[in-house]
């Protein structure tokens, strides 16, 4: 089970410098279901997602390199490219700050996972975090790799 918040970040106070990134790459074979293959560094996986917003279920399966460019040309939409800074916090939480490249760029969101859904309810963001928009379907990276940047209000 996945349970997770998503914000917009309008602008980093700090330097990412320090944080351990990973370099990320994705597609959709499926977004309904959710059928994801993603590269990250150097690992390969393949994800089914449930329904849901800020809880749905998730399954994860090995790849290797070759199943997954196999299956990445077979992917819907855009893929999508990002960066991943790895951004500690309180409690033991890990801010996942992903930036966007290429079609979705300048599009900088922050997730971070919860072990109930009483945590994720009661999270306080830090003051730097924008709008939240856990549960803004249009965020979701596969509804972007289908339809882009949402347009801002």
């Amino acid at each position: 089970m996945e349970i997770e918040r998503k914000y917009l970040i309008d602008r980093l106070p700090f330097s990412l410098d320090s944080f351990a990134c990973k370099i990320i790459e994705q597609g959709y074979l499926s977004t309904n279901p959710v059928v994801r293959v993603r590269r990250s560094d150097d690992s390969y996986i393949l994800t089914y997602k449930g329904r849901g917003l800020m809880i749905r279920e998730e399954y994860n399966l090995p790849l290797t390199a070759e199943s997954y460019a196999h299956l990445l040309s077979k992917a819907d939409g855009h893929v999508i490219s990002k960066k991943r800074f790895l951004i500690p916090h309180n409690d033991g939480l890990t801010i996942e700050l992903d930036i966007f490249s290429g079609a979705l760029a300048p599009l900088i969101l922050a997730e971070v996972e919860f072990e109930t859904e009483e945590d994720a309810n009661t999270f306080l963001p830090p003051e730097w975090f924008g709008r939240d928009v856990t549960f803004d379907p249009s965020y979701h990276n596969s509804t972007l790799s289908q339809v882009g940047l949402p347009e801002q209000n």
